[in-house]
């Protein structure tokens, strides 16, 4: 099984961009709260905009399953307040609900969390730890998105190793749940979103969980940087350098345990860089599809983000190691998985049975 362990949504129907802009304006203009139960989307739109768009694209390319979750950039954790944010990652997730209800085989949820900058940090972070166990124990999702910068571009709150985050990678570790790193959209002019503020973002996690003993209070705890972890495998020995210039112990053992990559690299020779700098087992294939680049590549003829093309196009990869890159690691970080699939599998069984 190929698995995409980075999708969004970035194709929701119109209705879900239409209440998320009235939200904004209505708390903006008078602190006043727009009820999620005033979004309607039907089905059939659902199936339209997944049909037209992931669908379509997973066939073409040969995955045969995405680990699906909002749009990242729409999470957009600045507007409002702690209530504005966790009503949007209700409606958002939600919606990723449906998605995976109308195409159990090809899509499995990841959760947008009700993060919030500033005062409203530590309160936004128990609202996450409840809005977790509400998506993993009744949505069976298996994982969720954690923003470094909920300020969206400007870096106003502590490194994901401070201790305000505890209860999140506690109620993670009892779930049995990674987080993928993911910033949201910048609204900073001086970083532009997908190129510099995302992999700026990837890059300043990875640092900051070098300088934390985070893995010695939390040895299970799993963590995916996405974009190929930004500037991580071209400087490798840069942190490799200044771990061992600081007396600490060598990435190999202090970080790869618990911290993982994705392929969402847009080239070959970035490809080859990333599983020539990290050891196979922590590199799960992604597309970041439909996302960031949309257009075909005229070196190829490809579509930019057809990573599997890619990765297919690599020299001294191993049988073994294509397997686990493909899909074997993400069964392994995302340990809910195989369990969800099998009771998906059982209830279609079940419900062809009835028939």
């Amino acid at each position: 099984m190929i698995i995409d362990c980075h999708g969004h949504f970035t194709t929701a129907p119109p209705a879900l961009g239409e209440w998320r802009t009235r939200q904004i304006r209505a708390f903006e203009e008078s602190g006043a709260r727009i009820s999620p139960d005033e979004l309607h989307i039907g089905d059939d739109e659902i199936r339209s905009a997944i049909e037209n768009g992931q669908l379509k694209l997973q066939t073409e390319r040969g995955t045969d399953l995405t680990l699906f979750s909002p749009g990242a950039g729409k999470m957009a954790h600045h507007y409002g307040d702690e209530r504005t944010s966790l009503d949007w990652s209700r409606v958002s997730n939600d919606l990723i609900s449906r998605v995976c209800g109308l195409f159990p085989e090809r899509f499995v949820g990841v959760c947008q969390l009700p993060q919030s900058p500033g005062d409203a940090l530590a309160v936004s972070v128990r609202n996450s730890v409840a809005e977790l166990e509400r998506c993993v124990e009744e949505l069976g999702f298996v994982g969720c998105l954690l923003n470094p910068d909920p300020s969206d571009g400007y870096y106003q709150a502590p490194p994901l190793t401070d201790r305000v985050y505890y209860p999140l990678y506690e109620k993670m570790v009892e779930l049995d749940v990674p987080a993928m790193i993911h910033v949201a959209m910048s609204r900073n002019p001086a970083m532009q979103g997908t190129c510099a503020h995302y992999l700026a973002g990837d890059t300043a996690a990875f640092m900051q969980l070098c300088m934390s003993d985070l893995f010695k209070d939390f040895p299970t705890l799993k963590l995916i940087l996405p974009h190929g972890g930004g500037a991580v495998p071209y400087h490798w020995g840069r942190y490799r350098g200044v771990m061992q210039d600081q007396g600490r112990p060598p990435l190999e053992e202090s970080i790869l345990p618990n911290v993982h990559f994705d392929t969402c690299v847009y080239h070959r020779r970035g490809m080859q860089l990333l599983l020539d700098v990290l050891p196979a087992r922590n590199v799960l294939f992604a597309s970041e599809m439909i996302g960031a680049v949309r257009s075909v590549d005229p070196e190829t003829g490809r579509r930019f983000d057809d990573t599997k093309y890619t990765i297919d196009s690599l020299d001294g990869l191993s049988e073994a190691d294509r397997q686990a890159v493909f899909g074997g690691n993400a069964l392994r970080v995302f340990a809910r998985l195989e369990g969800v699939l099998k009771s998906r599998a059982a209830a279609a069984q079940v419900k062809e049975h009835q028939k």
